[in-house]
């Protein structure tokens, strides 16, 4: 499980189009059908490619497709939809497209090599291999760049098919095309080269490779490679039992993690940061402006104070209702106040009662490893080591929770709803879990449909992070977790998470599902109610849709969470 854990990061990694065939052709082409032909829709489909605005582009090409009649147009508009259908990752839609147009010598190269790289795309390795191989024989410029690609793509789709010979001939061919310079193809390549010999089990030559690459990784800026890099030799060390190196690499592998994390976080809290200065500084203009207006009033009302009673009475009423607007405002703020001094100390609270078992735990298992290290006990080390792991991602879960919970509070957490396919924002989640779930002998089923939802895509994958914790929480070391998406009704789509844990008893089933209507100042802990499940049940809230749970002791836990689709 462990080596075949490799080839799926570098394919998820290298699997990209860097394609240079979009010549002058296809600019002249457009430009010209432009020229000869009055309907706007197409020449907003050319714009749109020009730009890279693929959404737009595909849309408006679809619609000129309905009444173009003219056979270069049609062409033209069939290979702009089916690029912007492979940059949106409608792969099946794109594959029809670049089919039709195989046989056009105008775009033939263009329509072999993404027909090759949607294959690869969609996992039909022979299919992608064949595609590709016609691509290079028909390949007239000979660029070494798209060379390169496609040697790569073709040693990556062998490897997959475990003919490791010819994965191996053609990365050897790719890496004769890198330049010096270019560090990170480098270290990708190091690393597919050391998949072809991991996976044949010739660690004397996988292993140096892979060291090669985190060495390269380390003086190169990319984060995202630091910490892949770094993660393949703990999973090598630990394959090789040298568990005290794996520990080292899996620490740096967690900085390296957390730096990538907080670089994230820090963009957006930035960026937040910047908006409500600006909002801070608009409304200072504005009290300021009313301030001015106040201080005319009072002058014109003084000048006009002559003018009789009627007027003075007026100014009094102005002023009371000032006052009493005021006054509102106050009483406002200070419930506001009580509601985040509420948060406050119950943050504290989960943070003083949740963090004190996990630390001493933690700190108990760090005994129990030294002593196992000084032992030479490997087993009690292994043990000790993955204790310590689980320990140290509930502790992290926990605090991400109170992170995004005072986010929210505060009306910091970026909110930014758009149109979303659910399909891929679940693999996204779950890939994560891929590691955990195998050390743990869980298996993970999915019937994924791919239904476009508005949401805020970064709030649903709290959301489900929170609820898969929570499942392997309560799972053992053996199970299954099961996620559909759907369509729920007309108007919404459904993701289910079902696991076949310990479930969850009648009585506390009843206050899981009163979550949606408990505030902060109602939460009783003592009663079992934490802040995860309040968070998933804000968020989902948030995102104008709706969680709910079925459980029965000792069968598991099913869990709904129905959001709204897009209405097309």
């Amino acid at each position: 499980m462990a080596r075949f854990f490799f080839i799926i990061i570098t394919i998820l990694l290298n699997v990209n189009l860097a394609y240079a065939q979009r010549d002058n052709f296809l600019e002249e082409q457009g430009k010209k059908l432009c020229s000869l032909d009055s309907d706007i829709t197409l020449c907003k489909a050319h714009e749109f490619y020009q730009k890279k605005v693929y959404d737009s582009c595909y849309t408006y090409s679809s619609k000129a497709l309905l009444s173009e009649q003219k056979h270069d147009a049609k062409c033209y508009l069939i290979y702009i939809q089916g690029y912007s259908a492979y940059k949106k990752r409608l792969y099946k839609k794109s594959l029809v497209n670049m089919l039709e147009l195989i046989k056009n010598e105008d775009y033939k190269q263009s329509s072999l090599y993404l027909l090759g790289s949607i294959y690869l795309n969609l996992k039909d390795f022979r299919k992608a291999i064949i595609y590709i191989e016609k691509w290079i024989k028909d390949d007239t410029n000979k660029v070494p760049r798209i060379q390169k690609l496609m040697y790569h793509d073709l040693g990556i789709s062998y490897l997959h098919l475990k003919e490791y010979t010819k994965a191996k001939k053609y990365f050897d061919m790719e890496i004769d095309l890198l330049n010096s310079k270019d560090t990170l193809s480098i270290i990708k390549t190091k690393m597919d080269l050391a998949n072809v010999y991991y996976n044949q089990y010739v660690d004397n030559e996988a292993i140096p490779l892979f060291k090669e690459a985190f060495d390269l990784a380390k003086l190169y800026s990319n984060l995202e490679w630091k910490k892949l890099t770094t993660q393949n030799m703990a999973v090598v060390e630990r394959n090789r039992k040298n568990y005290k190196e794996s520990v080292k690499y899996y620490e740096e592998y967690i900085k390296w993690k957390d730096s990538i994390w907080n670089r994230d976080n820090i963009v957006g809290l930035v960026e937040k940061d910047k908006q409500i200065a600006v909002a801070q500084k608009q409304q200072e203009i504005t009290l300021h402006e009313e301030e001015l207006k106040r201080q005319k009033l009072v002058q014109n009302g003084l000048l006009a104070g002559a003018s009789g009673l009627v007027v003075f009475i007026g100014f009094l009423g102005f002023l009371y209702r000032k006052l009493k607007i005021q006054n509102e405002l106050i009483t406002q703020q200070k419930e506001d106040l009580n509601v985040a001094n509420k948060t406050k100390n119950y943050l504290f609270s989960v943070v003083s009662h949740d963090l004190r078992s996990p630390m001493n735990t933690i700190k108990s298992q760090h005994i129990d490893l030294k002593n196992h290290i000084e032992a030479n006990n490997l087993e009690g080390i292994k043990k000790a080591n993955n204790a310590a792991i689980l320990v140290t991602e509930s502790t992290s879960h926990l605090l991400n929770n109170v992170l995004h919970w005072s986010l929210e509070q505060s009306n910091q957490l970026v909110f930014n709803t758009k149109e979303y396919a659910l399909r891929p924002l679940v693999q996204h989640v779950l890939h994560d879990y891929t590691h955990l779930v195998d050390a743990r002998g869980i298996t993970i089923e999915t019937e994924l449909e791919n239904i476009l939802v508005n949401i805020d895509k970064e709030s649903i994958k709290i959301v489900l992070r929170n609820l898969l914790d929570n499942a392997l929480k309560y799972m053992g070391n053996k199970g299954r977790i099961t996620i559909k998406t759907g369509n729920f009704n007309d108007n919404e789509a459904f993701i289910t998470v079902e696991d076949t844990g310990q479930g969850i008893s009648a009585e506390k089933l009843k206050k899981i599902n009163a979550l949606k209507d408990l505030t902060i100042d109602k939460i009783d802990r003592s009663k079992g109610v934490g802040l995860g499940l309040l968070l998933c049940q804000t968020l989902v809230k948030k995102n104008k849709g709706s969680i709910s749970f079925e459980s029965e002791e000792g069968k598991g836990t099913r869990i709904t969470i129905v959001l709204p689709k897009v209405i097309e």
